[in-house]
C-alpha cells in the first residue's frame, strides 16, 4: 500500500509550492512521495525545480485531469444561479465554470496513492503527518479544522440542506484545503449516483464561492462517508489551530505553537498568492508568520533570501484617507 502527498500547484504559487515541499522534507517523519498536480499549465518553474527532487513528480495523466473537471462542470450546470453569478461577478473561467483548476484536486481520487493527503500549497507542515494515515484504519476520510464552525463558506442554508443532512451531520465539514483519505472512494458509478441527486435539484445546497470546497464536502456527506475531524476526535489540550488568521500562535526554533502545542499544519488562508510573490521580489511585505514562511522558502538557497530594510508594511493597509472620504460619500448619498 503506497501512502503519498498531492498539491496542487502551478507557477503562480512557486514560492508558497517550495516552502511547503520543504516543510514536508523537515517535518512530515519520513519520505513521502508527492505528487504535483497542476492547477493549468503554467508550469515551467516548477517543472525546472523537481529536477533536483526526486521524490517530487507531476501528475500528467490528462485523462483523469479532464475526467474531473468535467464532472466538476456538469456538477454546475446543474446548479440553479452559480454560472450567471460568476458572469456578474466577471469571475467566470474556462467553461464558464470559477476556479475550474480547483477541481483538479479530486484526481487524487484515481491518482497513484492508495492513501494520501491532499495539501494546497499555501500550507506549510510543521509536525508528522503519520496519524492521519493511522486515522485511514478507521475512517473513509481525516481532516484537522474549525471548518465546521463556519457552515457559510461550505453550503447554501436551505431548507433542502437541512432535510439532506439533519441532525449533527453537518459537524463533519471541513477545509477542502487539507484532508486525508483513499483512493477509489468515488468510482463513475458512484459519480453518476451524485449527478443524479445534484440535477434533481440537490445542487441548490452548493456554495458558489468555494466551488471545490462545497463539492468534496457534498460527496463525503451525501456518499456517506465516515471522516474523523481531530478537532473534535482528540481529548482536549492536543488539538490546535491551524489557520494564519489566529493571531496568539508562537514562533520558534522555525516551528509555530498553539499554547505551546506544536501545530500540525499552518495554512496562510486568505493570503493572496500575490503577496508571497512580492515578498520574494524583495518587497517588504508583513503579515502573520512571515518568518516561519520565509525559513522554508529559502531552507535551501538561504543566499537568495531577500535582505529587508526599515519598516514593513502591512499586507491588508487600511483604507486611505481619500478612500474613506469617498466612502463617507457614498453612505449619505
Amino acid at each position: 500500500m503506497t501512502d503519498g502527498i498531492y498539491i496542487l500547484a502551478n507557477d503562480i504559487v512557486f514560492d508558497q509550492a517550495i516552502a511547503l515541499l520543504n516543510s514536508i522534507e523537515v517535518n512530515a517523519g519520513q519520505d513521502f512521495p508527492v505528487c504535483i498536480i497542476p492547477y493549468d499549465d503554467r508550469l515551467d518553474r516548477l517543472r525546472q525545480e523537481l529536477r533536483s527532487r526526486p521524490n517530487v513528480e507531476l501528475f500528467e495523466d490528462k485523462t483523469i485531469l479532464n475526467h474531473w473537471e468535467e464532472f466538476a462542470t456538469k456538477i454546475w450546470r446543474s446548479h440553479p444561479d452559480a454560472i450567471p453569478i460568476w458572469k456578474q461577478k466577471g469571475i467566470a473561467g474556462n467553461n464558464g465554470i470559477y476556479r475550474l483548476g480547483m477541481h483538479r484536486r479530486f484526481c487524487g481520487f484515481d491518482g497513484i496513492f492508495d492513501r494520501f493527503i491532499y495539501l494546497d500549497a499555501d500550507i506549510l507542515i510543521l509536525d508528522k503527518l503519520q496519524p492521519f494515515f493511522d486515522g485511514l484504519d478507521e475512517f473513509d476520510a481525516v481532516v484537522y479544522d474549525y471548518q465546521y464552525k463556519d457552515l457559510a463558506h461550505v453550503f447554501r442554508s436551505t431548507p433542502k440542506l437541512e432535510a439532506l443532512f439533519p441532525g449533527d451531520r453537518l459537524q463533519n465539514i471541513f477545509c477542502a484545503g487539507l484532508y486525508c483519505s483513499k483512493k477509489g472512494l468515488f468510482d463513475e458509478a458512484k459519480q453518476e449516483e451524485l449527478l443524479s441527486h445534484l440535477k434533481a435539484g440537490e445542487a441548490e445546497v452548493l456554495y458558489p464561492n468555494a466551488p471545490d470546497q462545497t463539492i468534496i464536502n457534498y460527496m463525503m456527506m451525501r456518499s456517506g462517508l465516515s471522516v474523523c475531524n481531530f478537532t473534535r476526535h482528540w481529548p482536549p489540550g492536543r488539538a490546535t489551530g491551524c489557520c494564519v488568521t489566529s493571531p496568539h500562535f508562537e514562533q520558534r526554533d522555525n516551528l509555530v505553537y498553539d499554547c505551546g502545542v506544536r501545530l500540525t499544519y499552518l495554512h496562510y488562508i486568505g493570503l493572496s498568492s500575490g503577496i508571497f510573490e512580492q515578498l520574494c521580489r524583495g518587497e517588504n511585505i508583513d503579515f502573520p508568520y512571515r518568518e516561519t514562511f520565509l525559513h522554508y522558502r529559502y531552507l535551501h538557497e538561504p543566499e537568495k533570501r531577500p535582505q529587508f530594510h526599515g519598516k514593513p508594511k502591512p499586507y491588508n493597509p487600511p483604507p486611505s484617507l481619500t478612500a474613506r472620504f469617498l466612502r463617507k460619500l457614498k453612505l449619505k448619498k
